[in-house]
């Protein structure tokens, strides 16, 4: 079973405008809102795709209860754990040129208890052939190491990790490390403190520096430009598919969750890239954080061209 733990979900409100006004008065239009969190648009996505999965996390306060009712009307199976605070609220603004601006709430604190309480809560689901996706930004209060944490238990228990976080946390999470990551190319050389601009040759290579650290799976995200599968002993490239841009929120996450899948069926290193890439495109092409359907998958996945380089 694929576990998807979301530590700091949200809803988010998405939202048009013709040009974005910094400091003038913006009307959005197409208004939408969507339960989201990198783990649970993972889940989203691996529903689309007839896949089953479990939410776990934290949630706080109304909008938290708003959060679980929309994840029973949808089918979502979830056991988030109640903390104090509440839930935050996320606004995103995108331009008509396709540009997208971020408010982000902080969300709720969760202490060292909820934490534990997480631990055991996954006790009771993670076997030995579990997948367990995790995602996204930290809840105030919680240490820096957490992910770090959260992989070496998952781990002991003979669980896959799929890590999909950045800064501080994603740096203490490498010292476990994940079996899978998908960053972007700024989070890569971020890590790396790299800030010099750098070429193809380069970002392979320092893919392949984290896969000698005993990362099974590197899926290096370029945007638009497309993504590198990176493994031990393979390097597949995938150019970015052209697709009519209506909302690129949410797309790294539908990536992870056709990773996830892939992987929890023991698909191919083509098939599961092909997969990945479609359904991100896919993503891009839907209102809000929605994944997209399956039949729009399995037609991009027929216009994705995968590249072995050595």
């Amino acid at each position: 079973m694929i576990i998807t733990v979301t530590l700091n979900p949200s809803l988010d409100k998405t939202g048009w405008v013709k040009n974005l006004m910094p400091g003038g008065l913006n009307r959005l239009e197409n208004i939408c809102v969507d339960i989201g969190g990198k783990g649970i648009n993972v889940s989203r996505t691996i529903q689309a795709l007839r896949g089953d999965s479990l939410c776990t996390g934290f949630v706080g306060g109304e909008e938290g209860r708003r959060l679980c009712l929309e994840m029973d009307r949808l089918g979502l199976r979830h056991r988030f754990i109640q903390v104090a605070g509440r839930t935050r609220m996320n606004l995103k603004v995108i331009s008509e040129d396709g540009s997208l601006t971020e408010f982000n709430e902080p969300g709720p604190t969760a202490t060292r208890q909820d934490v534990d309480a997480l631990l055991a809560l996954l006790m009771d689901y993670v076997a030995m052939d579990s997948i367990v996706v995790l995602g996204g930004s930290l809840c105030a209060g919680m240490e820096e190491k957490t992910y770090l944490t959260l992989i070496s238990f998952l781990k002991d228990l003979g669980a896959t990790v799929f890590l999909d976080a950045d800064g501080a946390a994603f740096r203490w999470a490498m010292e476990a490390p994940p079996d899978y990551i998908k960053p972007n190319c700024d989070e890569l050389l971020q890590y790396f403190g790299v800030l010099h601009p750098v070429e193809e040759g380069e970002l392979i290579s320092l893919c392949r520096g984290l896969v000698k650290k005993g990362i099974r799976l590197i899926a290096l995200s370029m945007s638009s430009a497309g993504c590198f599968f990176i493994t031990e002993d393979r390097c597949l490239c995938a150019q970015g598919l052209k697709v009519p841009v209506v909302s690129p929120v949410g797309a790294g996450d539908s990536m992870v969750g056709a990773l996830a899948l892939g992987l929890e069926q023991g698909l191919p290193l083509e098939e599961t890239a092909a997969l990945a890439v479609a359904v991100s495109a896919g993503s891009v092409s839907t209102r809000g954080t929605k994944p997209p359907d399956e039949a729009t998958v399995r037609q991009l996945q027929k216009e994705v061209r995968l590249v072995e380089l050595r």
